[in-house]
């Protein structure tokens, strides 16, 4: 199970070291969560900050970028060119954007591609994209906000997903995020769950480093 702190839940006003903090603590990545006050009713911070998040990491640190954003096709090359190791843009936007395109370009950069999916809307959308991703993500809140209640119906979504993983002979991550801490984590496994994307549990817990071992 990898465990992916978001940065949205730390303090901003020490970002980079935060970022630091996480790794140190035994975190697998780091989530980015990405907002612009339009797709969600939130804004969080853009590229440049992306960008000086990948600056105060180790190399080899594994940024995972999470575009809840509407127009992710334009603003693609700014996330490759802040160092994004994957980026998960939302299927809600299917119509909007061509998102077989805009998956094909993250790949063709060199990053990773995932594909999201809101609480509200049918598993089966994510379907079709299947071969085409890295990671799908399924949001057990709905996204905006940080430190949300988990909302359990979702695990049916990721059971979905993992039998059509094993049906396709696929490669393809789950990850999951909203809500999840140590009392969600083995619900989340036992779903089919590869990657839990955790912002308070991590970032405000009394000690960073037990809460990931917690999860583990």
């Amino acid at each position: 199970m990898l465990i992916a702190p978001s940065m949205l839940a730390c303090d901003f006003r020490h970002i980079g070291p935060e970022a630091t903090r996480a790794l140190e603590a035994g975190a697998d990545w780091l989530h980015l969560d990405v907002m612009d006050g339009s797709f969600v009713d939130n804004i969080s911070f853009g590229p440049d900050i992306c960008a000086a998040i990948r600056r105060s990491v180790p190399e080899d640190a594994y940024l995972d970028a999470h575009l809840m954003i509407d127009a992710p096709d334009h603003y693609l090359p700014r996330f490759i060119k802040a160092g994004m190791n994957m980026i998960t843009i939302h299927v809600e936007r299917e119509g909007a954007i061509d998102l077989h395109a805009t998956l094909a370009a993250i790949r063709a950069a060199g990053a990773h591609a995932g594909l999201a999916v809101n609480p509200a809307t049918p598993v089966e959308k994510v379907l079709p994209y299947l071969e085409e991703l890295d990671m799908v993500l399924v949001m057990s809140v709905v996204p905006g906000f940080g430190g949300q209640s988990f909302m359990a119906d979702v695990l049916d979504k990721v059971r979905r997903l993992d039998a059509e993983r094993k049906a396709r002979s696929l490669t393809f991550l789950i990850q999951m995020d909203g809500g999840i801490g140590a009392a969600q984590a083995p619900l989340c496994k036992e779903a089919g769950a590869d990657c839990l994307v955790a912002g308070s549990s991590t970032f405000r817990a009394p000690d960073m480093a037990a809460a990931i071992a917690s999860m583990k």
